[in-house]
């Protein structure tokens, strides 16, 4: 296959990152009003159970106690999706500053901040997830917690390389000798550096925290029933597949739907820094 130019690669590689961040947008707000959208309440039966989409009950039909498959998709897309968002800020956020600290001051700071994330970054992290979610109970804080937990790592040991590559740039020395304290070489000079890394790890993690809280409210360990889970739903659905298959499938479907755009986005993103 013939590569074309950088130069003629990079305007298509722009028209992509922007069609995907403003598809992270669409849903975004999609999220925050699709509440509002659900025709029906997702937690209430609404007809006849098992009936099938397109009919007298509903777009998407209705599940086995007779609630609306579409609210209760909805309400669970939403809840995903805001709830992964929320996460990766909050562990991007963490794990920055800790590889930013240690990446900075380096010596023993470095050596035990390090370490710290090895010992992390070595657990086996989905076993370790569900273990984590069983004990502090069924609920969607607890399974942001034990997602968390295990996450930040990987955001620790990218900026701390981004970290230290710029500090060896002369530009920090030069912000070193105007007077500047460590706190603001850290946060004006250093973290910036490392935002195009953070955005992109950031847009990329979406569509594996989605995907990982869905697996944990499979196994039961999201919100307790009757909230609209994605993971929850497919799970409850799976003994009616080859009969009344939209119960399960729909859910499915909304879950891949969703990572799927996080993580076009994430690539996209990425191609467009690399082209720069």
């Amino acid at each position: 296959m013939r590569v074309l130019p950088l130069a003629r690669r990079r305007p298509m590689t722009r028209k992509a990152l922007w069609l995907s961040a403003g598809s992270l947008g669409v849903i975004t707000v999609f999220a925050v009003v699709a509440p509002a959208l659900a025709p029906h309440d997702p937690a209430l039966p609404i007809g006849v159970p098992l009936s099938p989409p397109f009919g007298d009950t509903g777009v998407l039909g209705t599940d086995q106690v007779g609630r609306d498959v579409l609210s209760r998709v909805l309400g669970g897309m939403s809840a995903s999706w805001l709830a992964a968002l929320a996460l990766v800020v909050v562990i991007a956020g963490v794990g920055s500053l800790v590889g930013v600290v240690a990446g900075y001051l380096g010596g023993w700071v470095d050596r035990a901040l390090m370490a710290l994330v090895d010992f992390f970054l070595a657990l086996p992290a989905a076993i370790l997830a569900v273990v984590i979610a069983a004990v502090l109970g069924p609920s969607l804080r607890n399974a942001l917690i034990a997602i968390g937990v295990l996450s930040w790592p990987y955001y620790a040991r990218l900026v701390r390389a981004e970290v230290r590559a710029i500090a060896a740039r002369p530009h920090l020395e030069a912000a070193k000798l105007a007077g500047n304290g460590h706190l603001r070489l850290m946060l004006r000079h250093l973290l910036p550096g490392a935002w195009p890394v953070i955005l992109v790890t950031i847009t990329l993690d979406l569509g594996g925290i989605i995907t990982m809280l869905a697996g944990l409210s499979f196994l039961g360990l999201g919100r307790p029933a009757p909230a609209p889970e994605l993971g929850a739903m497919a799970a409850q659905g799976l003994p009616y597949l080859l009969t009344q298959w939209w119960i399960p499938v729909v859910p499915a479907v909304a879950v891949t739907c969703l990572a799927l755009v996080a993580n076009l986005a994430g690539d996209a993103l990425r191609s467009q820094l690399k082209a720069q």
